[in-house]
């Protein structure tokens, strides 16, 4: 049962931003600092990224782990959908279960079509959840963002990521190399 009436509920449903949000600017502030620079919200693109590095032809989902069912996982039966278990960083409402349980796969359904678009496009994807930037695993998280943003942008521009030393030795003539030797 609801502890809160529905005019107080929608007051809360209401106040809720989908721009600007914290998680979104612990990621910008981090991708800042890091000497990343992008654009927000790019309107022409499926799904609005929050943020558009297109340097690195990388869009970047900051994704609340309720609203996009971050490891919620659904049992399709039908034309309905049981939940088979919430996970630690989305519980699923028990007051008007069926109701979030649609809304949550709609928007699982919907950022998967909007990524695919996107790949289509030749645009990388990146997401970030809500969980990954708690302060105990927040450094983690945008250091990995940031080698991956660089590693796109070497593999993008045909640069070699890390020389192989056995291809190095093996490029390498060697003094006794019996196929280098004339007398042979």
């Amino acid at each position: 049962m609801d502890k809160l009436s529905a005019e107080q509920r929608h007051k809360n449903m209401a106040a809720i931003r989908s721009k600007d949000t914290k998680p979104e600017m612990i990621v910008r502030r981090g991708l800042w600092s890091r000497g990343f620079r992008y654009r927000l919200n790019h309107k022409r693109l499926p799904g609005h990224p929050d943020l558009v590095l297109r340097k690195y032809r990388t869009c970047i989902f900051v994704n609340g782990c309720f609203w996009h069912g971050h490891h919620v996982m659904f049992d399709v039966r039908g034309k309905t959908a049981d939940v088979i278990e919430s996970s630690d960083c989305c519980r699923i409402p028990k007051t008007n279960r069926d109701f979030w349980i649609a809304k949550i796969q709609r928007n699982k359904q919907r950022d998967k079509e909007e990524q695919h678009r996107l790949a289509e496009m030749g645009w990388h994807c990146i997401t970030i959840w809500e969980c990954e930037l708690k302060p105990a695993r927040r450094e983690d998280t945008l250091d990995s963002v940031a080698f991956t943003l660089n590693r796109i942008w070497l593999q993008d521009h045909g640069a070699k990521m890390v020389p192989d030393p056995q291809e190095e030795i093996m490029s390498i003539p060697m003094a006794a190399d019996p196929l280098q030797s004339p007398d042979i």
